[in-house]
This record gives C-alpha cells, sequence and structure tokens, in this order.
C-alpha cells in the first residue's frame, strides 16, 4: 500500500493554515514550514510588560466567511474562539470636537446618515442593496475561481453579473450617485484606502465591503485576532498537519519539471507537492531558479502594491478616554494622503491614521488600568524608514492624539515598539516591503493576477494575498481553500494511511 502523496506548505499564514487543512482533510500528508518562532504571519502575538499584542489584522469583518471556513470541517468559529459584535462599530474623527460612531444597529446607521445629509437614509438602502448583489456574486461565486484561465468567466450568466457588479466603474463615480455629504462620504470611502488605490482607480464592485461592513457587524475575538491563528491551528492539527516552526525555506530543488525537495536550515525534505504561502516574489527570486519563475523583474515591478503600514504598540499606564476599539482620523485631507501613497509615493504629508484600543473591549490584552493601543498610518511601500522618520510620525501622531483625548499619553508610556518597511521584509520576506499585498485595482483582479499555478513546474503552487483572490484575512482564507482543491484535482490522494511526521531523516526515502 502507498503512501499518501507529501505536501509541503511555505508559510503559516491564513492562506497556508487554511490549504494545509483542507489538504490534511483530503488525505495528504501535510507538513507546514514556518520561518517564525510562531504560527500566523502577519497575524502573530507579541507580548511585553503585560500587554499582549496582535501584531497585524485587527479588522474582522466577513464573519459568514470565518463560517463558511470551519463549516468545511464540521466545526464552527466558536468551538476555538468568542466573537462579540462591536458597537459601535468603530468611531470616525473629523477633528478634536468632531467624532462620529458608527452604530451596530442598521435602523440607528440609516438614522445618523439621514441627520447628515436629508434624505441619504433612504438613498443608503438602495446603495447597500446594489451592494448585496455584488457581495452575493463576489464572495460566493468570483472569489472561489482559480482564475486559472478566461474561460472560467466565460458562460452568459457569469458575464451578466459582470456587468452588474460595475467592475468598469469607479467606486467614487458609484457613491457620489448616492451621497454628496463630504463626511458620509469618507465613511463609505474609508475601506477603499486598504484596497491599494484610490476610490477613482477603485472597481465600483467593492462597495461589497460597504455591505459587509453595515449589515454584518464588526467583530472581534476575544483574547485579540491570534485567536483566530490558534483555532486553525488545533483544527489543522486535528487533521494531521505537522507545524515546524523556526524552519527557514531557502531553496525548491528541482527534477526535471517538478519541484521535488525543499531545502530549509534545518535540513532537506522530499515533497511531491508544494503550495507557497509565502511570498509570491520571494519564492520566484530566491526560492527557485530563474528558469522556473512564472514572472520577470519587470512583470513584478509593473505591479501595484497595497499600502504598506508604520505601526506603533503602545503599552499605556492609565486609561485613555474618548477612545472606541476602532478609531478612524480624518482630521486630514483624505484625497491627499491618497495620492501620496497610491499616485506620488512618498511620506505623507499630513497623514490619516487608525487606532485600535482592543483593551476597550477586552481587559485581557492589557494589566489592570492600563491601555492598549495599536496605530496604524497607511503609507506608500518601498519607503526607507530610518529611526527618525518613524519618530516624526510617531510624535506627529501623537500630537493629534492627545489634543483629541485630551490627555497626555507619551509621558504614561510603559512600553513602545515600532514596525515599518524594512521590519515586513524582515519577518514576512514581504515584496517592496508591502502590508497588505497587490491593489485591487480592475487589471489586477482574477485572471489577471498572479497565477495560482507554476507555469513551468506541475507540482508548485501559490497561496496568498498576491494571488487569487487577494489580500485581507476572509480572501486569504478562501486563497487557501481554492489552491487546496486546486491541488486535489491535479493530485488525487489515496486516502490510505494516516499522515506520518516529516523529519529530514525519512524524507530523504
Amino acid at each position: 500500500m502507498s503512501q499518501p502523496k507529501r505536501i509541503i506548505v511555505i508559510g503559516s499564514g491564513f492562506a497556508g493554515l487554511s490549504a494545509a487543512t483542507s489538504l490534511a482533510d483530503k488525505g495528504f500528508a501535510v507538513t507546514i514550514f514556518e520561518k517564525n518562532e510562531m504560527p500566523g504571519g502577519r497575524a502573530r502575538i507579541f507580548q511585553a510588560e503585560g500587554f499582549t499584542f496582535d501584531m497585524g489584522p485587527s479588522w474582522y469583518w466577513m464573519p459568514d466567511v470565518f463560517e463558511t471556513y470551519f463549516a468545511r470541517f464540521g466545526k464552527k468559529p466558536s468551538d476555538y474562539y468568542n466573537l462579540v459584535r462591536l458597537d459601535p462599530s468603530y468611531s470616525v474623527i473629523f477633528g478634536p470636537d468632531d467624532a462620529i460612531d458608527l452604530p451596530a444597529d442598521f435602523n440607528q446607521l440609516k438614522q445618523l446618515f439621514e441627520s447628515i445629509e436629508p434624505g441619504s437614509g433612504g438613498r443608503l438602502d438602495e446603495f447597500l442593496r446594489q451592494a448585496a448583489y455584488k457581495y452575493e456574486v463576489g464572495i460566493h461565486k468570483f472569489v472561489w475561481k482559480p482564475s486559472r484561465s478566461i474561460t472560467e468567466f466565460m458562460s452568459p450568466r457569469l458575464l451578466y453579473d459582470v456587468l452588474r457588479l460595475d467592475v468598469f466603474q469607479s467606486f467614487a463615480s458609484h457613491v457620489r450617485k448616492f451621497f454628496s455629504n463630504s463626511k458620509l462620504l469618507q465613511l463609505v470611502e474609508f475601506p477603499i484606502l486598504f484596497l491599494g488605490a484610490t476610490p477613482e482607480n477603485t472597481p465600483a464592485m467593492y462597495s461589497l465591503m460597504n455591505y459587509a461592513e453595515m449589515t454584518m457587524g464588526t467583530w472581534y475575538p476575544m483574547g485579540g485576532m491570534h485567536e483566530i491563528v490558534k483555532g486553525m491551528v488545533s483544527l489543522a492539527e486535528e487533521k494531521g498537519v505537522q507545524i515546524l516552526l523556526n524552519h527557514t525555506v531557502e531553496h525548491i530543488e528541482v527534477v526535471g519539471r517538478s519541484a521535488r525537495r525543499v531545502i530549509t536550515d534545518k535540513g532537506s525534505f522530499a515533497a511531491d507537492v508544494v503550495v507557497a504561502g509565502a511570498d509570491y516574489n520571494h519564492v520566484e527570486t530566491n526560492l527557485v531558479d530563474a528558469e522556473f519563475r512564472n514572472y520577470s523583474d519587470t512583470y513584478w515591478q509593473k505591479r501595484v502594491m497595497a499600502p504598506s503600514s508604520l505601526l506603533f504598540y503602545l503599552g499605556v499606564n492609565k486609561r485613555v478616554p474618548r477612545l472606541r476599539h476602532h478609531n478612524l482620523f480624518f482630521d486630514e485631507d483624505f484625497t491627499l494622503h491618497a495620492q501620496e501613497i497610491y499616485e506620488t509615493p512618498r511620506w505623507p504629508s499630513r497623514p490619516l491614521f487608525y487606532v485600535s484600543a482592543p483593551s476597550v473591549t477586552d481587559p485581557g490584552v492589557a494589566p489592570p488600568d492600563c491601555e492598549n493601543l495599536f496605530i496604524l498610518i497607511p503609507v506608500a511601500p518601498d519607503l526607507d524608514d530610518p529611526e527618525e522618520t518613524r519618530e516624526h510620525y510617531f510624535n506627529l501622531v501623537m500630537d493629534r492624539l492627545e489634543t483629541y483625548t485630551g490627555v497626555t499619553i507619551r509621558n504614561h508610556l510603559i512600553y513602545k515598539r515600532s514596525y515599518a518597511h524594512r521590519d515586513f521584509k524582515t519577518d514576512y520576506n514581504a515584496f517592496r516591503g508591502n502590508a497588505y499585498g497587490l491593489a485591487n485595482t480592475l487589471f489586477q483582479t482574477a485572471f489577471l493576477k498572479p497565477g495560482l499555478k507554476n507555469k513551468r513546474l506541475n507540482n508548485l503552487f501559490y497561496t496568498g494575498q498576491l494571488t487569487v483572490p487577494g489580500p485581507g484575512v476572509p480572501p486569504s482564507l478562501i486563497s487557501g481553500l481554492v489552491v487546496a482543491d486546486e491541488v486535489a484535482k491535479d493530485f488525487a490522494s489515496n486516502h490510505l494511511k494516516p499522515n506520518k511526521p516529516l523529519t529530514p531523516q525519512t524524507s530523504q526515502a
């Protein structure tokens, strides 16, 4: 009786864990190699001075995607973590004495819109009715396509859906059919800031994010976003996935037209299939020989990237008033900041920024009577980020944060850490120091994204935020499931024996 086919997954972010778990569930023998000391990729945590900091994702949107993921294996999110819905969903700060809390209740949200712009409450209904269709088609149909060929999208029904998705209309022009008040426009357009283009260059189909945000709610897993990772790791191990931490992949060895061995700093491991959940460009540039690359350096340099980020993790020895769990500081020019990210990349002159204060909801992430703060400034990728630049922006945003809250914060810090481009490169081999992957522009959608299968090797696949369906936690979960299904189509498993732990010694056989 033959052994199950051996699959090596590189990277234990959301996409890597998703792919590995699905493949193990299909009967493959799966091992994950993770270069860092814990799983999770950008969703790792660290602890300092009694604080627990989520390092990356902090928004829990599209709860149905998480439910779909766990349901595929007969589980529920509640089997692994406790979700609470945030109310208000978040706060938007337009100035020191001008803030709007977005209520979780939809009727209250409509009333808020109506109070800002008469007639907009009813128009919000129509805006979200159209967005609901885009969500249904986009999230429940399109994102599950592997996009290996344009023919996947050639049915009359799908072409009809594409037209109704408004992929050829800009998000900016679409929302202005419904709203004219500048504050409402910023409330509706803010998710676009993280998609990788200005609202003028983002397809209107991404109003589906507004549908998810406004109707499905903003949630938080108690303990932090890493609790999702813990749940996914537990499920993966239940399915027999072996996760090897502190294993840096150095090379993928090719025999003929197949990736046959993965070389790590801990040894050499044979494989029947390799799934790269690490940075796509890094895999192409550093792990496979040039003749087996899908794309040239010129191709990669022409890709439009979503933003990078300058992050600050702060431990404050007192509570900070006026902050909600999620706080968006839109007290500067949205258009100018977007242009300085996407059109004329540079360090922003007057940046918008985001503050997460999870200790407002979850006392377990900070010592008693203390505040856990996570500050994010979206910035262009591929910038130099010396300490003096980081410190300049720290003081710039702290001036505004202290003005808004009415208290001094800098004098009460008991922990401070910054994180930016060079850290993304060091920890995740992130192409151009990106934080979010490729921008969701029209010409980087579906089959126009980097393909999930290597065109020159028959058993090397890619998953994660630089391939289909795109960046973000829910898309990454979907990406892993999609690539696992494609592997299963190409490499049927025999389901004969349980997974056997992979070691450098046994892998030589």
